[in-house]
């Protein structure tokens, strides 16, 4: 292995045992952001889903998260090429929720932040933050203990991604094939903090009913004021988000023509419109919330 591989392995772990003091647990992760070790079971796929480290060998992603420093070293030591580490989320004591606000989804992740927190009256308190190496950020809260926060992409708001229960964050001091995770100026020392009441509701969505018409239901003009806000660049990609929530709570038939409408309005035409909605209808056919 190069010296380079073997510096970064040496700090990853260094800052994985950081973490595990802070009562985090930690996995050892290869540059691509993934667990570095590889599953045992890849030769016997059948076995493998049924399979969270009941087995006692390494392999199991998330699963094998610790906060024992002699486990964590073993871990590393098993893997030599790691050159990150992660942070499972959901466990005691912090039960850490991520708020992952990306760049890459051409959206201002941040302003759909506070448009939401704005929307339901709520703020983020200060709390650690990592910067990613594309410019996106990871906002660290803490969950209730009797509360399971699912894992998420874009269901808050497009670019916003939610790690919850049987999620990891990449911790900082890793580095990937991009670049290194690092925490923003002044928040290192900082615990995650409590994740507002009005936030973890929205983080965790009633059980699916199908709901009453909703052209005039709060739900419904709130996801067609979302499609009405959006700028040039944001137009389908908003539409396909609302159109998607829609449906998923039951609402997306008696929904469409408004959220068609709106669509129009910001600039799309009636087949654009239509079109996208359709595609959300064929996505979310059949999925559970």
């Amino acid at each position: 292995m190069a010296t380079f591989d073997r510096h970064a392995t040496t700090l990853a772990l260094a800052h994985a045992l950081s973490a595990a003091e802070r009562g985090l647990a930690v996995i050892p992760l290869s540059r691509t952001k993934l667990p570095a070790l590889r599953s045992p079971h890849h030769e016997d796929p059948v076995d493998a889903p049924q399979c969270h480290g009941e087995c006692g060998r390494p392999g199991h992603g998330v699963y094998d998260a610790s906060t024992d420093p002699f486990r964590i070293r073993e871990l590393f030591a098993a893997a030599p090429w790691s050159t990150g580490y992660g942070i499972a989320c959901g466990l005691p004591p912090h039960h850490l929720i991520g708020i992952d606000l990306d760049t890459k989804t051409g959206t201002d992740s941040s302003a759909l932040l506070r448009e939401l927190a704005l929307r339901h009256l709520f703020t983020i308190p200060p709390t650690v933050v990592v910067m990613t190496p594309s410019g996106g950020r990871h906002l660290w809260l803490s969950g209730p203990p009797d509360i399971v926060v699912p894992n998420s992409a874009s269901r808050l708001a497009p670019g916003i991604d939610v790690r919850g229960a049987g999620g990891y964050l990449v911790g900082p001091g890793s580095r990937s094939e991009h670049g290194v995770y690092s925490t923003a100026p002044g928040t290192a020392h900082l615990a995650p903090a409590p994740c507002p009441r009005a936030l973890l509701r929205l983080l965790t969505p009633a059980p699916r009913t199908k709901a009453a018409p909703a052209g005039g239901s709060h739900q419904g003009r709130g996801l067609v004021q979302f499609v009405l806000g959006a700028r040039v660049g944001q137009r389908n990609t908003r539409l396909f988000w609302a159109a998607c929530r829609a449906y998923e709570n039951g609402i997306g038939d008696d929904l469409a023509r408004h959220l068609t409408d709106a669509a129009v309005r910001t600039g799309l035409t009636e087949r654009e419109a239509r079109a996208t909605i359709a595609s959300a209808a064929r996505l979310t056919a059949g999925r559970e919330v």
